[in-house]
């Protein structure tokens, strides 16, 4: 699997922080029963790491990756527990060599043409956009497909259900991120039904 195969897997990929270890199972199939495949594990939490593991023994039908890799240790960490992808805020030329060698999806994270122009010279041409909406959202992903139209993107930052599918209309975006598809009053209330309806009306978003 290359990145713009993973971000064809589902049209929103949840950027999750895991807090209690006791969810993660179940979270992860209930995103999995809606629809939703690729699951981004953030490294915001100190139960990430155990959580990627987890998830990867338990749902091997998700394809659970690391989020917020801001160094080759941690996509390192990240890869020996069990992350099938990575994404990150940023790129420094340590996590673009770490990137390559360890094999798998690497979604860099851009805000400017001149950051994604330096990630696509290291071999990254999908790319996150982030923060996104902060970073000038739609408009800008418009105005960078004219000189960058090779480059694909996965905005992600302030994006949700309401403004979702502008985004998914662009011809350089394949997938958002975002966080509404666990929020946290479902998850503390193990509302796992919840969950997996909202991973259903994400995946309809590719339609519309």
């Amino acid at each position: 699997m290359n990145a713009l195969e993973l971000l064809e897997q589902s049209p929103v990929m949840p950027v999750m922080v895991i807090k209690d270890l006791d969810t993660a199972v179940d979270m992860a199939r209930a995103l999995v029963a809606g629809g939703v495949l690729s699951l981004e594990i953030t490294l915001r939490s100190e139960a990430a790491l155990q959580a990627i593991s987890l998830i990867a023994k338990e749902v091997p039908e998700a394809l659970v990756g690391v989020g917020t890799v801001r160094s080759a240790q941690q996509l390192d960490a990240a890869v020996r527990a069990g992350a099938r992808f990575a994404v990150s805020p940023g790129l420094t030329s340590d996590i673009a060599q770490a990137a390559r060698q360890a094999g798998i999806p690497f979604l860099p994270g851009i805000a400017t043409p001149s950051e994604s122009m330096f990630a696509a010279d290291h071999g990254f041409i999908v790319q996150k956009l982030f923060p996104a909406e902060a970073v000038g959202g739609v408009a800008l992903l418009k105005a960078l497909y004219g000189p960058l139209p090779d480059i694909v993107f996965c905005p992600t930052g302030g994006i949700n259900a309401a403004n979702a599918a502008q985004y998914l209309g662009l011809p350089n975006v394949k997938c958002v991120g975002g966080s509404w598809l666990t929020p946290d009053a479902a998850v503390s209330a193990r509302n796992w039904a919840g969950i997996t309806e909202l991973a259903r009306q994400a995946c309809l978003l590719r339609n519309l």
